[in-house]
């Protein structure tokens, strides 16, 4: 784990190599076919080597919670370790990895103010309606718009039912947690690398692409970072030349949430991206074996 563009990706497959390992993604928009610019999906090469779970299997017009997440990926370590395999959960999305290695928390699920802003438009009626259409049984005040409001919140993201929220159901395997970090000069130097190389690499098309096979625009994975701002340049909100720069500024004020995310957790051994970890991290591993 650790901020986006820090190499998560390649050292999890480089530990894959080591280790016999398949990796687990936990990334909210890797889900998704056919998106794999902005996304950064590991390439074909890497997924010849080693096998991946959770990647490229939901349409990109449809929707993906983190309860789909956590009901897919604990079947695939399932999978992983009854072949004699070790899972290395790879990704950044907080969420995911906190909801598939600890269970699921109701303080888990961040704020959504653009969904919070249009559901205190609707009246108390409506809010219950729209509710009870998510979870027909969801355990809150009905009356009460403010405890509404947040269960659709919660619903949203993590999908139904509410009631699972109220009791962590942990896993039965004990995860080793491992973090990546790097100053937040080689985050945002490596962030605008990668934007540009993204857009070179036809990001703008595959955005029109997506569109054209009639994703809509309000889909999850085209309100995700890259995409995002690959749909205002093509409504004529940025140029080309400005896009790398504005992904790169998503990115980076992304990638400062994760640390403070991760950084919370005392769980978590950290290395230093910039430091060549995987020696460090093989060590580890053998360590705490």
């Amino acid at each position: 784990m650790g901020p986006t563009g820090i190499g998560k990706s390649q050292l999890a497959f480089e530990l894959a190599l080591e280790l016999s390992g398949e990796i687990v993604v936990a990334d909210s928009r890797q889900v998704y076919q056919r998106l794999d610019i902005a996304t950064n999906k590991p390439g074909p090469d890497q997924r010849q080597q080693v096998r991946y779970h959770m990647i490229d299997f939901v349409d990109p017009a449809a929707s993906f919670n983190a309860a789909q997440y956590v009901e897919g990926a604990r079947a695939a370590i399932e999978d992983i370790v009854s072949r004699g395999r070790l899972p290395i959960v790879e990704g950044g999305t907080m969420l995911y990895v906190d909801a598939l290695c600890d269970g699921f928390t109701l303080t888990g699920i961040p704020p959504d103010p653009a969904l919070r802003a249009e559901l205190e438009r609707l009246d108390t009626d409506s809010l219950r309606e729209r509710l009870l259409s998510l979870d027909a049984d969801p355990g809150v005040d009905l009356r009460n718009p403010v405890r509404m409001i947040r269960a659709i919140e919660i619903l949203a993201t993590a999908g139904p039912p509410l009631r699972r929220m109220r009791t962590r159901a942990a896993p039965t395997w004990q995860p080793r947690r491992i973090g990546l970090s790097a100053s937040l000069d080689v985050i945002d130097r490596r962030l605008e690398e990668r934007s540009r190389r993204q857009v070179e690499r036809g990001l703008v098309a595959e955005t029109q692409a997506a569109l054209d096979a009639g994703v809509p625009p309000t889909a999850p994975v085209l309100t995700g970072i890259g995409y995002a701002e690959a749909l205002g340049h093509i409504r004529g909100e940025l140029t080309l030349a400005e896009l790398p720069a504005a992904m790169a500024r998503s990115n980076g004020r992304y990638a400062r949430r994760q640390l403070r995310w991760w950084r919370r957790d005392r769980r978590v051994r950290w290395f230093e991206i910039e430091a060549e970890p995987l020696a460090g991290i093989l060590s580890y591993m053998a360590e705490s074996a």
